[in-house]
């Protein structure tokens, strides 16, 4: 009798524990992990550093849910920057585990220059520095900054209090203020501006990821540690999202079918979240750093037939200004403080960064699929007809959209 009573205390436990995984397996689910592996989510996402709020022209109070601009960067603001001063001419960024080199080289360095420069540095007793790729210098990108007409109304866009900066030249004919393009290792698999060879360069005196003829003269910071920095990890789970285990992001498939203003883009969201789309509730504009996490660098139209972006993702084709064959341009929930008012936000371009090039009768790849540039929030794309800038950026208005949303570590 004993032995029996014993027996079924047994069975009574077995039968409560295996209810109890059934009921963690279950909350798991509705988290949406149930198909994630364990993995180590080492491409960590600092957030822009963006904390204030705005509109399409200024600056607002936090809107509410469900109230127009409401899940801009502002009511997302992610990781905030961290960064130790080792007191040895290196910065440690606490969030992404990267150490920098805190200074600048006495000179700028074409593409090749800046390779050897690296295999050559010594700096706080370490040798193993290397040349950052696009998406590790883009880790250092601080959307609190501002472009001025000048240096002395510009902020830069890095943390000045940690990392040593210097705008162009202004009173060199041959350079601008806003000429401070860093060298990255992330060369474009087409060409620009009449087929030179381009690498890709963060720009953190207007805040703009473009293409640079390699030739040119950049500034260098140099990087070393956490070499899977930037690397992706998707995973198709089946269900119209993709999961990127390295940085712990959840990104609806198929995105938007149509461009739109920045604001109705922030709307487009919030009515998914109401749809419950894809058994969800919780997405969100993407950041730019978000976005652009997603950027598959050694892919373009001109090299792989495709937009810069892994496969598993939908991306449609689009008819560019000359109705020609590209992909379109997404929204960041990012304003882009540009000119000194925060009428433009950021966008990504999975297709060619065009221009009119050297003016309205030329348009060209300008600055490479990949490339972070911004566009107005509002307005009609035709007041344009030249695009923007020296190189004659495209102005589109209306673009595409693509859902992310946080997962968490399993």
């Amino acid at each position: 009798m004993k032995n029996h009573l014993i027996q079924f205390l047994l069975l009574l436990f077995l039968f409560f524990v295996s209810c109890k995984k059934d009921d963690t397996t279950q909350d798991k689910n509705t988290n949406g992990n149930e198909n994630l592996p364990e993995t180590e989510f080492n491409y960590t996402l600092a957030g822009t550093n963006q904390t204030a709020f705005y509109n399409n022209s200024s600056e607002i109070n936090a809107p509410n849910y469900g109230e127009a601009f409401y899940g801009q960067n502002a009511h997302f603001p992610g990781l905030s920057p961290s960064y130790l001063d080792n007191g040895d001419g290196s910065i440690t960024d606490m969030n992404t585990g990267l150490m920098w080199q805190a200074d600048l080289p006495d000179a700028k360095y074409t593409y090749e220059g800046a390779l050897a420069y690296a295999e050559n540095a010594s700096i706080a007793g370490y040798t193993d520095w290397r040349l950052p790729s696009i998406k590790e210098l883009y880790s250092l990108m601080d959307f609190t900054g501002v472009t001025g007409m000048s240096a002395a109304s510009s902020v830069p866009y890095i943390d000045t209090d940690h990392f040593e900066f210097r705008y162009g030249d202004e009173y060199n004919p041959a350079e601008r203020y806003i000429d401070v393009q860093y060298a990255s290792t992330s060369l474009y698999t087409g060409s620009v501006m009449g087929g030179q060879q381009a690498m890709f360069g963060l720009n953190l005196a207007d805040g703009r990821i473009k293409g640079y003829p390699t030739n040119k003269d950049f500034e260098v910071k140099l990087v070393r540690g956490n070499t899977d920095y930037g690397k992706n990890s998707f995973v198709d789970n089946g269900d119209g999202t993709i999961s990127d285990l390295a940085t712990g992001r959840m990104w609806d498939q198929a995105g938007s079918d149509t461009g739109m203003t920045w604001e109705l883009a922030l709307a487009w969201v919030q009515q998914k979240n109401a749809e419950n789309y894809l058994g969800y509730n919780d997405w969100k504009l993407p950041d730019a750093k978000e976005l652009q996490s997603i950027i598959d660098y050694s892919r373009s139209p001109d090299h792989s037939d495709s937009p810069a972006i892994d496969p598993l993702f939908n991306v449609p084709k689009i008819e560019d200004e000359w109705g020609n064959p590209d992909y379109p341009f997404y929204w960041t929930s990012t304003t882009h403080y540009d000119g000194l008012m925060p009428g433009k936000a950021v966008y990504i371009s999975f297709g060619r960064a065009l221009g009119f090039f050297p003016d309205e009768n030329s348009l060209q790849d300008v600055h490479g699929a990949g490339a972070q540039r911004s566009d107005p929030k509002t307005g009609n794309p035709e007041d344009y007809p030249s695009g923007f800038g020296p190189q004659g950026d495209v102005i589109r208005i209306y673009n595409y959209v693509r859902c992310v949303r946080e997962i968490e570590h399993v």
